[in-house]
């Protein structure tokens, strides 16, 4: 009996600087499990951060821009009303607002996102400021045709 218990206990032969020592690793595997849990998160939301006015934009089967800077974003609602972002604009003011917005002057791209109820003769008209502002690069924002 004095044998079994002296091998239970480890007999005293083992070397104790594994058991009792500091772990000088660290364990990677909580942290790849917040990474995982953050990355989950902002591929969710990152969809919903769109600014400004909420749209139901025509569907066309034009190919995306790639393009490298964020252009400004002028949005037409249904009923006519021009948004820059979030604030509202008027005609008279649509010209100052771009030109304090825009870091590359007359050259910044400037995307206009009309609703697909809005009367075609008001976003031309829209545009048609825009241009007579002084700024080249207009586009129409779509979505892509789901067929």
């Amino acid at each position: 009996m004095g044998m079994a218990s002296g091998a239970a206990q480890g007999g005293g032969r083992r070397r104790r600087g594994r058991r009792g020592g500091a772990i000088n690793e660290i364990n990677m595997t909580p942290f790849i499990d917040v990474v995982l849990v953050l990355l989950i998160i902002f591929m969710v939301a990152a969809p919903m951060m769109t600014v400004g006015v909420p749209l139901d934009l025509p569907q066309t089967k034009a190919a995306p821009l790639n393009q490298d800077s964020k252009p400004i974003t002028l949005s037409i609602r249904q009923t006519g009303q021009v948004f820059l972002g979030e604030d509202e604009l008027t005609d008279d003011t649509i010209v100052a607002k771009l030109s304090s917005a825009a870091k590359d002057g007359f050259e910044e791209r400037v995307f206009v996102r009309g609703d697909k109820r809005v009367d075609y003769g008001r976003v031309a008209q829209v545009m048609a400021i825009v241009t007579g502002g002084g700024f080249k690069k207009v586009a129409l924002v779509t979505e892509p045709d789901q067929r």
